[in-house]
């Protein structure tokens, strides 16, 4: 992952993400679900007060929201 750019991928359990910290808001991470099931789905996390998440925090988001999908779906419901 290379973190300078602002955008990289992030894989977590064998599911790829696109991760892009979105300019001007330090700390807002916009994640796309690269491996799911829709194109474009996934969801956007964040810190206030903080300059950016750590690795092991931006994993510990995606671990989650890949918790929350339905596996029939592919969706949060």
């Amino acid at each position: 992952m290379e973190r300078g750019t602002r955008r990289w991928t992030l894989t977590v359990d064998g599911e790829g993400f696109d991760v892009h910290e979105r300019p001007g808001e330090p700390g807002t991470y916009d994640f796309t679900w690269l491996t799911g099931p829709d194109p474009g789905y996934g969801f956007t996390t964040g810190v206030h007060g903080a300059d950016s998440l750590s690795t092991r925090e931006l994993e510990a988001a995606a671990r989650d929201f890949l918790g929350q999908v339905d596996p029939e779906t592919g969706h949060i419901e």
